[in-house]
């Protein structure tokens, strides 16, 4: 209080003659200028003295929806086609609905939920067609795993966040109807082996997935962290299917077609394929690689020697993660990271391990192990096993530097 008494001075020219004539509640004099350049002395409200003391004033009044501090700027960084999560903005493994990360091939469409229907047919004993409230009446179940975009690499430059380098990647809870149930409602043919799932956007987009999937997890989702999903999550209903690639997850659900073979759609013939070596492209790798990365610190953050807690998510689309060390001299040695519970099949698992700095160049990094063993490699290991040619599922170890006056740079490779 002293301190904002004795900066009294400072106001001056910033106190308006409606302030200087009220005369209610003065808390101090000030010296001020009228609107004809006068100066003279006038008495300051509490409010004008303390205008940043939330207890001298009532707050906003309750709205319809919450709304997030104004001096938070959680944002996504989009594109025509994308919208990135700002990974080193989170606290936790949820990732808020509004922030989810996006990949759409054609907008957004507007989808009226009372009249969109989900139809089932192809080797079937009985095809059917479900509306949204037909899919509600059933059983359901809700999962927390994470998504995850084929694509979901870059590298450069060294002014590049987590968000720039990998945030195609969002966890929610899912809740909806297990696609098994609907399975056992049409009656799917002993001889059906794939399935096609085709959405309602202007794309129209395919993926072949193997029944297989369908039987063992996959969800007919109509919401996402306790509400209704985004129309760019997929609006009124889904395919997910956990730990695969995020494009067999297909948005905007309308068909499901069952058949003995795949369909060899655009999406999976010229698009979502990668390369390997001797000019082969590799086709329906539908699991996502053990991947991890450190959000804390990381750019454009800048850090002060003494302790610092590393922090970051880990996560595989094999299952659960296992364990996760972290490096802070460049690779040379790797220390256990503490992993935060809960540790889910197929979902973001958040690490920490406590570091102290001193000051010198250094750099960190991190790498996960998955329940099957599997280690996240270098870009150096992925690139000498399938070539040059950057593509989809590159999870390479991501190294931060650390710049002896504090600042956090990407290491691009």
């Amino acid at each position: 209080m002293k301190k904002k008494i004795s900066q009294i001075d400072q106001l001056t020219g910033k106190i308006s003659r409606r302030t200087m004539l009220g005369g209610a509640a003065t808390a101090a004099v000030a010296i001020v200028q009228t609107a004809s350049g006068k100066t003279i002395q006038a008495g300051v409200s509490v409010a004008e003295l303390l205008p940043d003391d939330p207890t001298k004033q009532v707050g906003t009044l309750a709205g319809e929806v919450g709304t997030r501090s104004t001096f938070e700027k959680l944002v996504k960084k989009p594109s025509d086609i994308s919208s990135r999560s700002p990974l080193q903005d989170f606290y936790g493994i949820i990732t808020p609905s509004d922030l989810h990360f996006e990949r759409h091939h054609a907008g957004v469409p507007a989808i009226d939920p009372t009249k969109h229907e989900l139809l089932i047919h192809g080797m079937v004993d009985k095809p059917l067609i479900f509306t949204i409230a037909d899919l509600k009446r059933f059983p359901s179940v809700s999962r927390i795993a994470f998504l995850e975009c084929s694509g979901n690499f870059r590298t450069g430059k060294e002014t590049m966040s987590p968000q720039d380098v990998c945030g195609l990647t969002s966890q929610s809870e899912w809740t909806g109807v297990k696609l098994s149930t609907l399975f056992r409602e049409v009656g799917v043919k002993p001889n059906a082996s794939w399935f096609l799932a085709e959405g309602s956007d202007a794309a129209v987009m395919t993926r072949s997935i193997p029944v297989k999937k369908g039987w063992d997890d996959a969800i007919i989702a109509y919401a996402q962290n306790g509400e209704a999903l985004r129309p760019e999550q997929g609006y009124p209903v889904r395919l997910f299917l956990p730990g695969w690639e995020g494009n067999t997850s297909v948005k905007w659900l309308r068909r499901i077609e069952l058949s003995d073979q795949p369909y060899m759609t655009r999406e999976e013939t010229s698009k979502y394929t990668e390369p390997i070596k001797a000019g082969k492209y590799r086709q329906f790798s539908f699991d996502i690689d053990a991947r991890s990365i450190i959000t804390f610190p990381s750019y454009p953050k800048k850090v002060e020697k003494g302790y610092i807690e590393i922090r970051g998510i880990a996560w595989s689309g094999r299952g659960r993660v296992v364990r996760v060390e972290v490096s802070t001299d460049a690779g040379k040695t790797w220390s256990l990271a503490t992993l935060q519970d809960p540790v889910l099949d197929k979902a973001h698992t958040a690490f920490r391990y406590l570091w102290q700095w001193n000051g010198s160049e250094t750099e960190i990094m991190s790498r996960v192990t998955d329940e099957t063993g599997y280690t996240q490699p270098t870009l150096k290991q992925l690139v000498d096993a399938r070539g040059s040619e950057v593509g989809y599922h590159f999870n390479p170890i991501t190294a931060w530097q650390i710049k002896a006056d504090g600042r956090v740079l990407f290491k691009p490779e």
